[in-house]
């Protein structure tokens, strides 16, 4: 009798200390945040050295290769150079399904080296700077993978968690060639985010874009001796910007139309024999754009004709619109509320109010860096190639507040913020929130199945065609730059 109750005293005891130790065992989302927190100063550094290295599209070796070896060490198997990119790489790991992607970008634009300060002061004056927060970009997506990794190894779940390096976002169409490479074929959802200057999630779009280097041959003569044996590639130029500027009152009211002249001659007293005008056109509806985008082109062609040159065209890119998923877009703005808004020191603040001071409409008040925002539905007026990706793949994106309030993209503003502490903590508030939704596509079907209905439904009988056709990657469209 008295060894029958020392056994069951003993089983009592065993209970006890399972049931403990499940209490003290944290659960999935403490487990993954309390992991993205573990490697803050190690995400903190990477996202500074990129900020750094400050590389423009396809050009981005450094900040490519910094990402690749981290994923790596994280235990991530890494392809390099896919698509016919240097720059680009694809890091995997697990197997079975599901196919949960991240997107990670780290490239920066010409012209906005800025110091972490919050007066205008260049760190060399006009090279590049990472004024659209791609340093924080690759960063957070990078922490986000590695963190669902760690649980998906810890748990033993099937499935598989990939990061996508997309270089030369910024007019580039990086992730273009991705696309038509087949890259994303079994991917079942995409989760990206981008920098912004409020915390939010919602079912947005926002504008196709095509873009391309049209170059104009002529004749070079002596512009006082001899100007009719001449025939100016400038001038090509001029008539074609002159019919495009015609042709503005009569395209759609959500059109934009960009262009400068890269290229105009030698020198005043030489015709110039060659000359090129880089054209950037928008609009809602890649469909639409096409239509737009031919007509720009015949306008080129009658320049030619008009003034008695040749000209030819580099595509530089062309973008889909992004499909916007209202279920996924949900999921991200619940896991962001979990996670919370941003909190600045007295430091950051004073920093915050100081930058303010030197933009003309801050909009947003100080202070909605703490507030995860309701959603709206709207069209935002900016292009990316996560659109091509969101035409084939249920993908989801969200903003949070990595800049001060106010603070417009492509500016040394931004550049100052993602460069210092500020910058910092929205990178991790995505990463984390990015991660929570991670955990739950792979935990619960429904949502996957869910977002793929809305997919379906939204795209309807689209048939997706990219919109570079066979073009090689442009891989030089920044290096003068």
């Amino acid at each position: 009798m008295k060894d029958r109750r020392i056994a069951v005293s003993l089983l009592v005891s065993l209970a006890v200390l399972a049931l403990n130790a499940a209490a003290q065992k944290p659960d999935a989302t403490t487990q993954v945040i309390e992991g993205i927190e573990s490697r803050r100063q190690a995400y903190t550094n990477v996202a500074l050295q990129i900020w750094k290295f400050a590389e423009t599209g396809f050009q981005e070796v450094k900040s490519s290769a910094l990402l690749e070896a981290k994923l790596a060490e994280a235990g991530f198997t890494v392809q390099k150079g896919v698509a016919e990119i240097p720059t680009a790489f694809v890091a995997g790991y697990g197997s079975g399904k599901p196919v949960i992607a991240f997107i990670g970008e780290y490239d920066a634009l010409p012209g906005l080296s800025q110091e972490a300060a919050p007066e205008k002061k260049p760190v060399s004056t006009g090279a590049p700077g990472h004024g659209c927060g791609h340093n924080l970009l690759g960063t957070a997506s990078m922490a986000a993978a590695i963190a669902v990794k760690d649980w998906l190894a810890a748990s033993r779940r099937e499935g598989r968690v990939r990061f996508y390096g997309t270089p030369a976002e910024e007019g580039g169409a990086g992730k273009v060639y991705m696309v038509r490479a087949g890259l994303f074929r079994d991917v079942d959802i995409v989760i990206s985010w981008h920098p912004g200057d409020s915390n939010q999630a919602s079912a947005s779009s926002n504008l196709a874009n095509i873009s391309a280097k049209i170059r104009f041959h002529g004749i070079a003569s002596h512009a006082a001796a001899a100007p009719d044996k001449g025939r100016s590639a400038l001038d090509a130029v001029e008539a074609m910007d002159m019919m495009v500027n015609m042709m503005r009152e009569h395209v759609p009211q959500e059109t934009r139309i960009h262009d400068i002249i890269t290229s105009g001659g030698a020198a005043p007293n030489i015709v110039p024999e060659f000359a090129e005008v880089y054209y950037v056109a928008r609009h809602p509806d890649m469909r639409v754009l096409d239509g737009i985008w031919q007509r720009i082109i015949d306008a080129a062609r009658g320049a030619a004709l008009g003034t008695g040159t040749t000209m030819d065209m580099e595509m530089v890119g062309g973008v889909y619109n992004i499909l916007p998923n209202a279920y996924l877009a949900d999921l991200q703005r619940r896991n962001m509320q979990k996670v919370g808004g941003i909190k600045y020191t007295g430091e950051e603040r004073a920093f915050a109010e100081a930058l303010r001071r030197t933009m003309l409409d801050p909009g947003l008040p100080l202070g909605s860096e703490e507030v995860i925002q309701p959603p709206e539905t709207h069209v935002t007026p900016a292009s990316t190639d996560l659109g091509d990706v969101s035409w084939n793949v249920p993908t989801t994106e969200f903003t949070t507040a990595t800049w001060v309030p106010g603070t417009a993209a492509h500016t040394w503003q931004a550049t100052a913020c993602d460069g210092m502490s500020i910058g910092i903590k929205g990178m991790l508030l995505a990463a984390k929130t990015m991660a929570l939704t991670g955990l739950d596509l792979f935990t619960d079907a429904a949502h996957i199945q869910k977002a793929r209905a809305e997919f379906d439904r939204r795209r309807g009988d689209v048939v997706y065609k990219p919109g570079i056709g066979d073009r090689k990657p442009p891989l030089d469209y920044r290096k003068a730059e």
